[in-house]
Order: structure tokens, then C-alpha cells, then sequence
């Protein structure tokens, strides 16, 4: 009564397909080549370097506290949605226990 019953697996009916046969084939080495970067070789940058300015600096510094406002500005939203309806609620349910208890 406590021992598992384990299913036993029916016999499969029917036409059965024979298992694939794979051939194997020969791998060739590929031919050696050149490194693509040899130490020796001073490889020049593909792109200049970013040069920080004092007026990239303010726009960054701009970016930065514009995002950081628009991010505080939807989440101190967000809790005012929630605390607003966390007191209508509270105000409902007061509501509604005075006209429940009122009618008694």
C-alpha cells in the first residue's frame, strides 16, 4: 500500500524506423596563417579619443541631473498614487462600519 506503483512502459506497435546510420568523414587541418596582430607592430587607433571639454562636461553634468530629476519626479508620483489610495480606502472602510454598525 505504501510502496510506489511504477508503470510499467507498453510495448511500441506498429512500423518502426531503423536508426540513421552516419558515415564519418575525414577533417583536413586548415592551412596555417598570419596572426592577425603581430606584437612587434604599433597598431594605430581606429577612432580618436574622446576629449572632455568643459561644455561636454556641463552637458553630461546636465544629462545626469535631468534624468536623476525625471526618475525622482515619477517615483515620488508613484508613492502619492499609492498613498492616495491607501487613504480612500481607509476612509471607505470607516464609512462603511458606521453605516453597518448605525443600522443595528
Amino acid at each position: 500500500m505504501f510502496q510506489p506503483k511504477i508503470p510499467t512502459m507498453p510495448q511500441p506497435t506498429g512500423l518502426l524506423t531503423p536508426p540513421a546510420v552516419i558515415q564519418p568523414t575525414a577533417v583536413a587541418p586548415a592551412p596555417a596563417q598570419q596572426p592577425a596582430f603581430v606584437a612587434s607592430a604599433a597598431v594605430a587607433p581606429s577612432r580618436p579619443a574622446v576629449q572632455l571639454t568643459p561644455k561636454t562636461a556641463l552637458a553630461f553634468i546636465g544629462g545626469g541631473t535631468a534624468v536623476v530629476l525625471v526618475v525622482g519626479v515619477v517615483l515620488v508620483s508613484m508613492l502619492l498614487a499609492v498613498a492616495v489610495t491607501a487613504v480612500s480606502v481607509a476612509v471607505c472602510a470607516v464609512v462603511m462600519r458606521s453605516v453597518l454598525l448605525g443600522r443595528r
